[in-house]
């Protein structure tokens, strides 16, 4: 009896959508956080009768056939970047972008990746790093005796240090944006990694046309509604339930078709 094994499909397609849908909940936050979704795609069709041949007297072509279907699969589990709203922090190295584009980060093998967490700061060495001590890039160094670091919507990054009115400039910082960023490949941390899918970063000057701001003294918060992870986890659950109905109603079918026959 096909049921039984369609059914499991069924039940296997659900528990991974709980799965995300988990995940979602668990980083709502998470600053930077892009919420994700399973996609799903039928299997394949068993054919009893197709359609479009003659039939079986040759009078006229059968107009609809018989497929039956074989379950479901996960095809993909969509990550949806959709904008975040801001949070004002007051710390002046947190830093949120509102637009397309990802800030850069040197990894420890010197190569980049990529967030949208700007909550920075310094290390002993006054360098810009991520919470997790890796390098903002470009590069942007502190001086020790920097009263005030500002930034601008652009990224132009100055500070006011003792002893002088004149704001020092300290560099520039740039976004980097992918043509298709839903391929960008999880890391954790906050942190993601070009692939093929994604295609080769883009950089540029933040607030060119294209690519974010900057707003400084602000996160973005996670991009998840509570309200909505709770419907779909309730409708996931719902269909988990249906499925595993079926395996039951599909087994004493089994069963008294066993008993008939014996």
């Amino acid at each position: 009896m096909k049921a039984l094994a369609i059914a499991a499909t069924g039940m296997n397609a659900q528990s991974t959508n709980v799965d995300v849908i988990a995940n979602n909940i668990a980083n709502i936050n998470t600053t930077g956080f892009k919420r994700s979704r399973a996609e799903f795609t039928d299997l394949l069709y068993e054919t009893q009768r197709l359609a479009g041949v003659s039939n079986r007297g040759n009078q006229g072509v059968v107009p609809e056939g018989a497929e039956i279907g074989l379950g479901v699969k996960t095809a993909a589990i969509r990550t949806l970047n959709i904008q975040g709203t801001l949070t004002n922090t007051g710390n002046q190295l947190d830093l949120a972008l509102t637009g397309s584009g990802y800030f850069q980060i040197t990894n420890s093998n010197g190569g980049l990746n990529y967030t949208r967490a700007g909550a920075f700061n310094t290390n002993a060495t006054g360098q810009l790093v991520t919470i997790d001590g890796s390098v903002v890039n470009p590069p942007i160094i502190v001086p020790t005796n920097a009263t005030k670091v500002n930034v601008s919507q652009s990224g132009a990054v100055t500070a006011t240090v003792t002893g002088s009115t004149t704001p020092l400039a300290l560099g520039q910082l740039t976004v980097a944006t992918f043509a298709n960023p839903a391929g960008l490949l999880a890391l954790g941390g906050n942190l993601f990694q070009e692939t093929a899918a994604s295609g080769a970063p883009v950089v540029g000057v933040p607030g060119d046309p294209g690519f974010a701001t900057i707003t400084q003294g602000y996160l973005e918060a996670s991009n998840v509604d509570p309200v909505s992870e709770i419907t779909n986890l309730i409708s996931a659950q719902r269909a988990y339930e249906m499925n595993s109905k079926i395996i039951t109603a599909a087994d004493q079918m089994s069963q008294t078709l066993s008993k008939n026959m014996g």
